[in-house]
């Protein structure tokens, strides 16, 4: 029986698209929130040594990830340059997902509706749990809202980042850790 939780030594976060060139699609108060809120939770995956895979569509023509989430990933650990738009469609992302030894994926990212969309079925097809993060991902008005429902509709668990943190963190003395690995400044409109 599936556990109704996401646990944190079976979870990786999976950064999908997080470029200039996607972030301009969306209203202007939507972008840098939407991007600090990615990199919180970023430092949280890696506070609790959840393992991060990071993509960027196209590098040539969209251009890299955005440098301060870039920054945020492990060392020694980069940016696959994704040429497709489910990123389990690409073999050198599939073998880092298969690789990683996790089985629950948890998806931020852009846009909603294309890639972190087919990416979540992809990943889920291959028999993952997957959860996409609603207030952790962007598409332009309203193509966000029906990605989400599709997911949803596919079986893909839809919930907050506040909702995956607890559900990573699950005790008061991992709370604390965290707290004190990352402090406890968060991102504007996100409380816990």
């Amino acid at each position: 029986m599936q556990r109704a939780l996401f646990q944190r030594d079976q979870s990786c976060l999976v950064v999908i698209d997080v470029q200039q060139y996607f972030l301009a699609k969306l209203p202007l108060d939507q972008r840098a929130p939407l991007v600090a809120r990615i990199g919180w939770l970023m430092r949280v995956a890696r506070a609790l040594e959840i393992p991060i895979i990071a993509t960027a569509e196209d590098i040539a023509n969209d251009g890299p990830c955005v440098p301060e989430l870039a920054a945020l990933l492990p060392e020694g650990h980069s940016v696959f340059n994704k040429m497709v738009f489910g990123l389990y469609d690409q073999a050198d992302i599939r073998a880092a997902v298969s690789g990683c030894g996790r089985s629950e994926f948890v998806l931020v990212g852009l846009e909603t509706d294309v890639c972190v969309a087919h990416s979540a079925l992809g990943i889920a097809a291959a028999g993952h749990r997957v959860a996409a993060l609603e207030d952790a991902c962007g598409s332009p008005p309203p193509h966000h809202e029906a990605a989400l429902r599709r997911m949803r509709d596919a079986g893909i668990l839809i919930t907050t980042i506040k909702g995956m943190y607890y559900e990573w963190v699950r005790d008061l003395a991992t709370l604390g850790r965290v707290k004190a690995a990352i402090g406890s400044e968060l991102p504007a409109g996100l409380t816990l």
